[in-house]
């Protein structure tokens, strides 16, 4: 169970006897809306780069300091912090009429502050690839985007058929995806990250660890024999240099064969329309051949 809370409050819509449309987030907040909104708050990289494809430009007013897709549009935004310390004065002074939030990446203080300003906040929670497409219909309808947002998602779903099709067609190949270094951390299966390489055709080799982000050693990465390692570029950002750190031990299958890769986190945690960049890329990656 999410340790998010719902919000009790009305919105000011509420309090003035119009007829708001009620949706539900994943806090469990009700969020009532009486028309689209027209100042905007990304707290997300993710859903920054969503909105933006959803023909929102004009509307989003702050994003954070990660927020960094599309390049062009984020640079002429203002930066309101981080993720995980925003400069809620001064998303105050913003004046949104919503802010996008999620469950992990922000703090659940924050969004009360927020709220208890009156700002309306949005909260994601898209655990699986299936619910990041459809994170996408439900910011189209937060946002009055429907039409835009029904167009990508089922792209995104056609896309999602396919692999699953051809994936399912082939036994998984067995992957170890650290998200930290020093130490070592990685993911296990009720992650984001793990259902895209499950989808993909991989098995991540710590995905029963009862840990979400269980700490490894390089010697329990050696006893799992991953076939491929991928070494993203966030949160840690991998590079050439930490591939030596698994070249020491040739009895690795994927040290031995030659199948470490340096790789664009994004694919594999971002959801949104990023989703079809992943599912183009990453199957290829993930064969026995």
């Amino acid at each position: 169970m999410s340790w998010w809370t719902a919000f009790a409050g009305k919105s000011d819509a509420g309090r003035r006897g119009m007829t708001p449309r009620a949706l539900t987030d994943a806090s469990g907040h009700a969020l009532a809306l009486c028309r689209e909104p027209r100042r905007i708050v990304s707290l997300i990289p993710s859903i920054t780069e969503t909105l933006f494809a959803l023909g929102l430009d004009d509307a989003i007013v702050g994003v954070t300091a990660y927020c960094v897709e599309p390049r062009a549009g984020v640079a002429r935004k203002i930066k309101v912090g981080g993720e995980k310390n925003p400069k809620l004065e001064l998303i105050r002074d913003l004046s949104p009429d919503l802010v996008v939030a999620n469950v992990e990446e922000n703090l659940k203080e924050h969004v009360d502050r927020l709220r208890a300003w009156g700002i309306p906040v949005w909260v994601t929670y898209p655990r699986t690839v299936a619910e990041g497409i459809g994170m996408v219909r439900e910011l189209g309808e937060v946002t009055g985007t429907r039409e835009r947002a029904e167009a990508i998602a089922r792209e995104l779903e056609a896309l999602l058929d396919d692999v699953r099709a051809r994936t399912a067609r082939q036994a998984p190949v067995s992957v170890f995806y650290p998200i930290w270094r020093d130490p070592y951390m990685t993911i296990n299966a009720d992650t984001y990250i793990h259902d895209m390489l499950a989808l993909c055709g991989a098995r991540n080799v710590f995905g029963d660890r009862p840990e979400r982000y269980p700490t490894i050693s390089l010697d329990d990465v050696a006893t799992a024999s991953p076939a491929v390692i991928v070494l993203p570029d966030e949160p840690f950002r991998f590079r050439q240099i930490h591939v030596k750190d698994f070249t020491a031990r040739p009895e690795i299958p994927a040290v031995r064969n030659g199948r470490i890769h340096l790789m664009d986190g994004k694919l594999f945690c971002w959801y949104g329309p990023r989703i079809a960049e992943a599912l183009r890329t990453l199957p290829p990656l993930f064969t026995n051949a």
